[in-house]
């Protein structure tokens, strides 16, 4: 199982970027998508998560201008993230929870990919 994210670059403060990550595999099922952020001496922290029904949750810091979607047939999750701030700066990371695949389950990290907003 490999998650691997695309989408990452340098943005001006108020634009927007789409993530997107595809889960490769033979992936039965995945209980929870979620993208988390690290910036540079921080944690790492959950910025949106959804599950298998459809429901997502945001922090604070980012409802109203990010959205996360997931493409189950696709093994996809994406995060469309508008009205961008230099705070969002960080290296974000896909996760996928409770992953149910022909050799198990587990909880799978991409490898990250780097958004900077410049002010």
């Amino acid at each position: 199982v490999q998650l691997v994210e695309s989408g990452g670059g340098l943005v001006q403060a108020g634009g927007s970027l789409r993530l997107s990550c595809v889960v490769s595999g033979t992936i039965f099922s995945t209980n929870v998508m979620a993208w988390y952020r690290q910036a540079p001496g921080k944690q790492r922290e959950l910025v949106a998560a959804i599950i298998s029904g459809g429901t997502a949750k945001y922090d604070d810091s980012v409802t109203g201008r990010f959205t996360i979607s997931r493409d189950d047939a696709k093994n996809t999750v994406s995060l469309q993230m508008n009205s961008l701030k230099p705070e969002d700066t960080a290296v974000y990371y896909c996760y996928a929870g409770g992953l149910v695949h022909i050799r198990g389950r587990g909880n799978y990290w991409g490898q990250g990919t780097q958004v900077t907003v410049s002010s």
